[in-house]
């Protein structure tokens, strides 16, 4: 069975911000929203020996999420993928799910008044591309495929080096993964 996950290498992230624009313009966000978001931490150390480091931040399309848990009309859903994505036509707009996401990944759209976040590009991933913001990094930080597939390099990533969750002692089980170390390593 295919269950999706991705890796981001904060190594090779050197904070363009191009996943974020290329999300923004797909999934035609409003102003204030954005699910890609990238923090810059830094510059850091002593000159001439400065670093940045750059996290990218994505919803986490966790295996035990409590968006989709908390959800009073199931408009919150995960599909046997593992991607986890909101039915516009079930949300009440009632924020339970916002609130419930640890990650911060949920926002509601003032205009329509209901909950959207980053759904992994389904409908592309579906016809077998990848997401826009994997498919628009030109370092290479964003890894994208099929975890239970152990030759794909998303898989061979995560089983490979050190990888790590983000709260992983929430035991929600997010599916993205990260690779750190100081920004231009990788």
């Amino acid at each position: 069975m295919t269950r999706y996950a991705m890796v981001m290498d904060t190594r090779r992230c050197i904070g363009c911000d191009s996943c974020t624009i290329a999300c923004k313009i797909w999934n035609d966000l409003p102003l204030e929203i954005v699910f890609n978001p990238v923090i810059t931490n830094g510059p850091e150390g002593t000159y001439p020996h400065l670093h940045m480091t750059h996290l990218p931040l994505i919803c986490m399309h966790c295996e035990e999420a409590p968006c989709v848990h908390v959800c009073p009309t199931g408009a919150s859903k995960k599909d046997e993928d593992g991607i986890i994505w909101v039915d516009p036509q079930s949300c009440i707009g009632c924020g339970a799910c916002v609130v419930a996401c640890p990650y911060d990944a949920r926002h509601k759209d003032r205009e329509s008044g209901v909950v959207m976040k980053c759904d992994f590009c389904k409908d592309r991933v579906r016809g077998g591309q990848e997401p826009h913001c994997v498919w628009t990094c030109h370092q290479r930080a964003r890894v994208f495929g099929d975890l239970d597939d152990p030759k794909s390099e998303v898989s061979l990533l995560v089983n490979s080096l050190r990888s790590e969750q983000l709260f992983a002692e929430l035991e929600t089980e997010p599916q993205v993964y990260y690779l750190f170390g100081m920004g231009g390593q990788g």
